[in-house]
């Protein structure tokens, strides 16, 4: 697979579209068009990777809830998106939402073995709202739930 070079910061600062973020829910299901402009954080956080477009594909996010229910097993992606100049993009994500007064924290089966959990319980619409009260900043919303 060829990736395209990382995009810098400070473009990101530039460009119109969906400021990098993770996204509050489990999962999140996304399908785009063939127009480019969705970019991941490299694991190590030091630029962003782009992720082409593949035809009938569906692109899987977890989310910030996956990754506290899993106590950091399966790790949210910081995304970014950066609008076309010349085309319109268009994607279709589909949202799974917990009930607003749904408490979550690392499941037990996870824990079953002895593991300490990272995260503390807390009510969904409490972590909801935290998370849309920072605006798009990255990862910095996790730290609601962290012991």
């Amino acid at each position: 697979m060829k990736w395209a070079k990382p995009i810098t910061e400070k473009l990101l600062e530039l460009s119109i579209g969906a400021g990098r973020h993770t996204d509050v829910l489990p999962i999140t299901t996304l399908l785009q068009d063939d127009v480019v402009g969705l970019y991941v954080r490299e694991p190590k956080g030091e630029g962003w990777i782009h992720v082409p477009p593949v035809k009938g594909a569906l692109v899987i996010n977890i989310g910030d809830v996956l990754q506290i229910m899993s106590n950091d097993r399966y790790k949210r992606v910081e995304h970014h998106v950066i609008e076309s100049a010349s085309r319109n993009r268009v994607s279709a994500p589909i949202f799974v939402n917990l009930a607003p007064d749904a408490v979550f924290g690392p499941l037990k089966q996870v824990l079953e073995n002895g593991e300490k959990p990272w995260h503390k319980q807390v009510v969904y619409s409490d972590y909801f709202n935290c998370f849309f009260s920072k605006g798009h900043e990255g990862k910095q919303t996790m730290e609601f739930s962290k012991l």
